[in-house]
């Protein structure tokens, strides 16, 4: 005790004279001796070690405060750059390296713009240079026991670490060095701690202890920071490949993440994952942390499965990996394919969640039962085959196709490895461009069963050789040798007949005339028959308009009730195509008809969305302007099919349209909107509107249209948007868009997604047709609430369309109050 004290009177009175001279002296040379005197007591100096010892606790921060406040004296000045560097330099160089950085950062943020602020910066790139913060760990790691002001000091110190390229850039600015930035910075803090961390294997294997407290909680703070990606790119590989040999790094690996306090922990093992290749290397590196550590197990198990759906599938197979390589981590495994199964199985999360993130967890479900073995699969047998069931079935229910998709390609992978060759699921699954990278992962875990799709680079060589029949394999396959009777009498040298121009005879002959057609589609039991009388029927129709219109009502019957009984190519364009036809030919009766219909009882889904489609159509083609000349019209875009109803691309190329009639372009002038002309739609719009309207709210024994029945809704409400946009400048328009938005207003928060989007194009409609006095006067006493409406749908719907024509709605929206409110009536 008495050494010590008297160590620490001799320090403080050779130290207390310098600081003295250094701080006020003006004498050059005096100064240099001072600082001569002081730095013996640094790293390399000749003083004794307790004498070190002391001056770097009780002096170090003094002498480094007082340097800094003589940057502006004359003798700094003086100084040669070589004096400069070695007596003012060496000072932040050679000390206790967490007191210098903190003096340095401390600085920088308080000095203005000049040469002190410069020389500062210089010292601080020498101080990262010079590999002082390495320095600055490896002496944390020594501390096993702590010091008084260790918890004080250590947080500050993590904070200046974690956030070193923040605190000067805020200074700094543009003129931050590049050493400075976090590109460089991150990346030599992370060679910094591997090499803390080698010290430590070489200090373990001598006997000696440290600490990797301080090293984890600066990775967990700078990875919190969003700074992972650059620390683990650096770190990750390197611990992949230092503990593939070697027991003592899997070790200090394993103990430095578990020293990661829980609040971090998360952003450090998903940063990890992302740059370690393969489950093995997360293993070695991470040990059983998931067992000991309940925050990682819930991220792993899911957090990283359920929650969230931007990580790529590699990381999947990382996780599941993990889990499945030990023993000890299987339970885990099988909890996790519970939970998804649950998950995947749920209508609910199938309603309300996105497509990615539906894709994403589809996967996860797989990847959990490819990495099942035999025992595991028949113990949760039932689970699977529940999953499997109710999965299906939801997602078949979807009115999205893709989602659809999805249930099919799944539900055959999980039967399959059910083993169940008696009831495997089966479906007609097309292989469509946007949905063959799902099929082909699916296909890498059951590639004898599944087939694959077709590439792009596949010769018509080779798929002709793929199809060739076994008995023409074989002969091809014959040695040279052995020639057949056949062979040897071919009739290669014989010219053929040029048979380019021959027809093929028909039995039936086209009808010509309307009723002769129709006969022949109520009664004929001739396939050659009915085909060319359908192939026919709308150019008789168009041809003979006075016929038609006396057996309009009955021919729709006939063509509604219709049914594909001889697989005829092209049956339901050939019959929608008729039945658009008769509505344009005799509209009001037809119109009428058709509209009665779709709410009668004992119809399929599929003719009522017959029925949808074929009002579109013909009051898209009804909508045309009327020309003088009285021209055939030409052909119009279909309307969205059953098969289509899953995008939405026509809404925008509507919505854009419109939209950019009614924008002023300062480069253009104000753009004129699209000039009125008389059609045949105006008329009898509401002959096609108001009876869809009629009874979408009264369930029937076959149709339940705001139940079960969302398809139809779906389609319905997108319909009634599009007959609302044909009705533009008519004069029913008002009423029209006033029952339109009462209708849409009661089913605005549908769990359906095509339902939504319905909506939302609805209301686009609305606002882009509907004058704009009479929409605000309707929406007068709901604007508010309409307006929040759609900002959260723009803001929180998970479905990607929904939001964007959200947005698009309130843009139309405000363009039509801000016209309202400048028009000349509101000004006087």
């Amino acid at each position: 005790m008495d050494r010590c004290s008297g160590a620490e009177v001799e320090v403080r009175q050779a130290v207390a004279p310098c600081l003295r001279i250094v701080s006020s002296s003006r004498d050059s040379a005096e100064v240099t001796e001072a600082l001569r005197t002081i730095i013996h007591y640094l790293e390399g100096g000749n003083a004794s070690a307790s004498e070190k010892a002391e001056f770097n606790r009780a002096n170090y921060t003094r002498v480094l405060q007082v340097l800094v406040s003589s940057l502006s004296s004359d003798w700094f000045h003086s100084l040669p750059a070589q004096e400069r560097r070695e007596l003012w330099d060496g000072f932040f160089l050679r000390g206790p390296p967490d007191q210098a950085l903190l003096v340095l950062l401390d600085t920088i943020s308080s000095t203005s713009d000049g040469s002190g602020l410069d020389w500062t910066v210089s010292v601080l790139e020498s101080f990262l240079s010079a590999g002082r913060v390495g320095m600055l760990l490896w002496s944390r790691c020594l501390e096993t026991n702590g010091r008084p002001d260790s918890v004080q000091l250590r947080e500050t110190i993590l904070t200046r670490l974690s956030s070193l390229p923040d605190l000067t850039a805020n200074r700094l600015r543009t003129n931050t060095p590049a050493r400075l930035l976090p590109q460089q910075y991150y990346t030599d803090l992370a060679r910094d701690v591997l090499n803390t961390l080698e010290n430590t294997c070489r200090a373990l294997r001598a006997g000696q202890d440290c600490s990797l407290g301080f090293v984890a909680q600066l990775l967990g703070k700078v990875c919190m920071q969003g700074h992972g990606e650059l620390v683990c790119r650096t770190l990750a590989p390197r611990l992949s490949s230092l503990t593939r040999s070697d027991a003592l790094w899997r070790r200090v690996s394993c103990k430095l993440l578990e020293n990661v306090p829980d609040r971090w922990v998360e952003s450090v093992i998903t940063a990890l994952i992302h740059h370690l290749h393969g489950a093995s290397a997360l293993s070695r590196v991470m040990g059983n942390l998931v067992l000991k550590n309940k925050k990682v197990q819930f991220v792993l198990t899911h957090k990283v499965l359920l929650l969230q759906y931007q990580h790529p599938t590699q990381l999947l197979r990382t996780v599941l990996g993990y889990l499945a390589l030990d023993h000890d981590r299987r339970p885990l495994l099988k909890q996790v394919l519970r939970s998804v199964c649950q998950v995947w199985s749920n209508s609910s999360a199938v309603r309300h969640t996105s497509l990615d993130q539906q894709l994403y967890v589809s996967k996860a479900l797989l990847l959990c039962v490819n990495l099942l073995n035999q025992t595991e699969i028949q113990e949760l047998r039932e689970e699977l085959l529940q999953c499997m069931l109710g999965g299906v079935q939801c997602r078949l229910d979807s009115s999205t196709e893709h989602v659809r998709r999805m249930g099919m390609v799944v539900g055959e992978c999980l039967s399959q490895k059910l083993d169940t060759p008696t009831s495997q699921l089966q479906f007609q699954v097309i292989f469509r461009k946007d949905f063959v990278f799902l099929i082909r992962m699916l296909s890498s875990y059951f590639p004898s069963d599944r087939p694959q799709p077709e590439s792009s680079g596949q010769s018509a060589e080779g798929q002709s050789m793929m199809s060739q029949p076994p008995a023409a394999s074989q002969t091809s396959a014959k040695p040279a040798g052995h020639s057949s009777d056949s062979e040897l009498d071919s009739d290669d040298e014989l010219t053929p007949y040029d048979m380019s121009a021959d027809q093929v005879k028909q039995k039936a002959t086209p009808p010509r005339y309307v009723r002769d057609c129709l006969e022949a589609l109520m009664s004929s039991d001739d396939p050659e028959r009915v085909e060319l009388s359908l192939q026919t029927a709308e150019e008789l129709l168009r041809k003979n308009v006075s016929t038609a219109r006396e057996v309009s009502v009955q021919f729709s019957k006939v063509l509604l009730h219709l049914e594909d009984r001889y697989s005829t190519a092209g049956f339901h364009t050939l019959r929608q195509s008729a039945m658009v036809a008769l509505a344009v030919i005799h509209t009001q009766p037809v119109v009428e008809y058709l509209t009665t219909e779709f709410y009668s009882l004992n119809y399929s889904l599929r003719q009522r969305l017959d029925i949808l489609e074929v009002l579109a159509l013909a009051a898209q083609e009804l909508s045309e302007p009327i020309t003088e000349k009285k021209a055939v019209s030409q052909p119009v875009a279909r309307a969205v099919t059953l098969e289509q109803c899953g995008e939405v691309e026509h809404w925008r190329q509507v919505v854009e349209k419109r939209i950019q009639s009614k924008t002023r372009r300062i480069s253009k002038g104000a753009s004129q909107p699209p000039k009125a002309a008389p059609n045949r739609y105006a008329p009898v719009a509401a002959y096609f509107f108001f009876p869809l309207l009629r009874n979408y709210d009264r369930p029937q024994v076959t149709f339940d249209l705001l139940g079960s029945d969302h398809l139809v809704l779906g389609q319905l409400v997108h319909t009634l948007g599009l007959l609302m946009h044909l009705a533009v400048n008519a004069p029913v328009a008002t009423q029209m868009g006033k029952a339109l938005l009462d209708f849409v207003w009661a089913i605005r928060f549908h769990a359906d997604q095509m339902v939504r989007r319905g909506v939302l194009f609805a209301v686009c409609a609305v606002f882009l047709s509907m004058p704009g006095e009479n929409l605000l006067l309707e929406l007068s006493d709901d604007l508010v609430e309409t307006r929040a409406w759609l900002a959260d749908v723009a803001e929180s719907d998970p479905d990607a369309d929904c939001r964007s024509l959200a947005v698009q709605s309130l843009v139309l929206l405000e363009k039509n109050l801000k016209t309202h409110l400048q028009s000349p009536s509101m000004e006087t």
